[in-house]
């Protein structure tokens, strides 16, 4: 059984389609990234997976169980592109939130450890979101999804505001919970960080899938000697 399932998956916005005839299979404990560049419709066939916006056609699954349905998303977290956490709260607050919403107790020690893994200092804890940059909300999300306990991980664009230490802490991080068999979805146009943590990669360009299989065969494929000239001569 696959951990994620999409099958000549289509999305219209109107009558313009922007999403066109995906498939794609991730196993259980695979690291996926999902690459394009902006406005490829990397986002919207997540949002599309998720079930947050109508599919026109095809079907989307979670280990075998329909998206539609709202129990096959109880094995996952997702991390959106352009997080921000709700503005009311301290970011204590809202990782205490997310816990319950995911069904555990707040582990404040696991949550400190979880911001020092990520360059986060402990201080943010107690401050207002507002008060907090991009980077350091964007480390506040990552953080609620890593300590998750969920056997999916989408995330859209997670490097996004992170400076080149704390992306490298992130991949860490990925990689270890590749580790430990979870499976996870990544969208990025950052070519260099997938070839360096997915296991698989696809390229979505004008909503259709152009390349599916590993880094390393993407390049051998279009006799490239790098990703962003495989990437060029794949999208050209």
């Amino acid at each position: 059984m696959t951990a994620i399932t999409c099958q000549q998956l289509c999305v219209n916005y109107g009558k313009a389609p922007i999403v066109k005839n995906v498939d794609l299979h991730i196993a259980p404990g695979e690291c996926f990234g999902l690459v394009g560049e902006n406005g490829a419709g990397k986002s919207t066939l997540i949002k599309s997976m998720l079930d947050l916006i109508a599919i026109k056609s095809g079907r989307c699954e979670f280990f075998g169980v329909s998206n539609r349905i709202v129990s096959s998303r109880s094995r996952l977290t997702f991390l959106p592109d352009r997080f921000v956490p709700p503005y009311y709260l301290k970011a204590r607050d809202f990782l205490q939130y997310m816990a319950a919403l995911h069904g555990l107790p707040f582990n404040a020690e696991k949550a400190e450890e979880m911001l020092r893994l990520l360059d986060l200092d402990l201080s943010a804890l107690d401050k207002s979101v507002r008060e907090l940059s991009k980077g350091m909300n964007q480390k506040i999300g990552l953080a609620a999804c890593f300590l998750s306990h969920r056997d999916i991980l989408i995330l859209d664009e997670p490097m996004s505001g992170l400076d080149p230490r704390a992306r490298a802490r992130v991949k860490q991080q990925i990689l270890e919970l590749k580790r430990q068999g979870k499976t996870l979805f990544f969208s990025s146009h950052m070519l260099a960080d997938v070839e360096e943590i997915a296991d698989r990669m696809a390229v979505l360009h004008r909503g259709e899938i152009q390349f599916t299989g590993a880094p390393q065969a993407f390049m051998q494929h279009y006799q490239a000697p790098t990703m962003e000239t495989a990437y060029l001569a794949c999208v050209n």
